[in-house]
């Protein structure tokens, strides 16, 4: 005859079926949006590209947005660190009214001609609305951190097409050197849905392919027993420093602008202004727009582009500065939107130069770039591994995760979230 202690399973199950109902509505309705706020890129972007002259209204609209978050936003101006900070402490709560604006105000962004992204809308819709559940249900504190994590996986696997990094990214983006394994099924059930719903209005992510096979990549430096060219894993290490490098200059190079900006320029309405107007003049000096907006593709097909960048020929030396620079000055002088579309720009564009100069395989250091910067930027190695396999294929893993674990370790102790907290640091403190 079994015993109840036999039938342990069924807690599990009822767990997860409450957990399950409990984000069914978050992910769907996060997912919707993210769909809506897709295609209104889409069209702003399009827009702007008939229309060149919309770009000197760029700081018009940067006041606009300074205006919208000073009156209606009550502490919606945190945007991703409200949410992260919420899960590590619920107390005021994320306000509802922070999906509606960062997603007008990004469209706006875009529009206009600022360069940002999209990942951070799509994580404060989905933490937004996970929130307004909670509070409907009056849920604990500890099922509040649970349902805003979900959040998070939710926008993140709609906007990018990438469930599984969705879920993991959500775990791992909250704390340095831990993750929290109770959530993960419900955030890996979150991301999947509000993938799945965002995909079924309609929505197609841009599909990238990378030609590389192991055989292939053995060939070029063989020993006996040794299944990886290990030239190329020693230029994947090198490309990694850079990346790595790279991912803290930007992080730091918004910080300081943000920091400085409000320091120096007075009233506080004139920073994005003053922001627009180095973009304008910045655009006008380098004789591109390549530089404005998403940067996923380009007007021109001769232009610079993440696209461009997986081709010889597709990406200049200083590619990946010009596109650090525009996007820091543009979130730093309070623009909307996310950070990791441009630095998938960044990535890819240092890794076509990175591969230019050593004869490295440029697909595939364009890949290794696209991940390892965000890596870096957002201490997330894990999930950066992961997308790699679920945008360009899994062949070249090993590669993925050496490039995005020394990334991860060559972008110093913080990142572009100032609410991350460190579990375990990176490399162990001075005594």
């Amino acid at each position: 005859m079994p015993k109840f202690k036999d039938f342990a399973q069924l807690p599990i199950t009822s767990h997860l079926l409450r957990w399950t109902a409990l984000i069914l509505p978050v992910a769907l309705i996060t997912g919707s949006l993210v769909a809506l706020f897709l295609w209104l890129l889409d069209k702003a972007t399009r827009y702007r590209w008939d229309h060149p002259w919309l770009l000197f209204l760029l700081p018009a609209s940067g006041i606009a947005i300074y205006l919208l978050y000073r009156y209606l936003g009550k502490n919606s101006e945190a945007g991703n660190n409200l949410i992260m900070t919420e899960i590590h402490e619920p107390g005021g709560g994320v306000p509802a009214r922070m999906a509606p604006l960062v997603l007008v105000s990004t469209v706006i962004t875009h529009l206009f001609g600022g360069s940002a992204g999209r990942e951070g809308t799509a994580v404060q819709i989905g933490g937004s609305i996970a929130q307004f559940f909670a509070r409907r249900l009056k849920l604990s504190k500890e099922d509040i951190s649970l349902l805003l994590t979900t959040g998070i996986a939710a926008g993140f696997g709609a906007v990018f097409g990438t469930p599984v990094t969705g879920a993991i990214f959500a775990l791992e983006v909250l704390t340095i050197g831990r993750i929290q394994y109770d959530a993960l099924v419900p955030c890996l059930i979150a991301s999947v849905l509000a993938d799945i719903t965002c995909s079924a209005w309609g929505i197609h992510h841009i599909q990238y392919a990378i030609h590389f096979s192991t055989g292939e990549a053995a060939s070029r430096f063989l020993i006996p027993f040794v299944h990886v060219d290990l030239l190329l894993l020693g230029e994947t290490i090198a490309a990694g420093v850079l990346f790595g490098l790279a991912s803290r200059l930007f992080a730091e190079l918004t910080h300081g602008i943000k920091k400085y900006s409000r320091k120096w320029i007075n009233p506080e309405w004139l920073i994005p202004a003053a922001g627009g107007a180095l973009i304008i003049a910045l655009t006008y000096a380098l004789q591109t727009r390549d530089y404005l907006g998403l940067g996923v593709t380009a007007k021109d097909p001769a232009g610079i582009s993440i696209v461009s960048c997986f081709h010889a020929g597709g990406a200049n030396p200083l590619s990946w500065w010009w596109k650090l620079l525009i996007t820091a000055v543009t979130l730093g002088t309070g623009f909307k939107g996310g950070e990791v579309t441009p630095l998938f720009f960044i990535g890819a564009a240092l890794g076509n130069t990175f591969a230019t100069y050593t004869g490295a395989p440029i697909d595939l250091l364009a890949a290794l770039g696209f991940i390892a910067v965000f890596a870096g930027a957002t201490n997330t190695p894990i999930a950066c591994t992961f997308m790699g396999v679920e945008l360009f294929g899994p062949a070249p893993v090993l590669y993925y995760a050496v490039a995005c674990f020394t990334a991860y370790y060559f972008s110093g102790r913080s990142g572009i979230y100032s609410a991350q907290r460190t579990a375990i640091p990176k490399w162990p403190l001075p005594k």
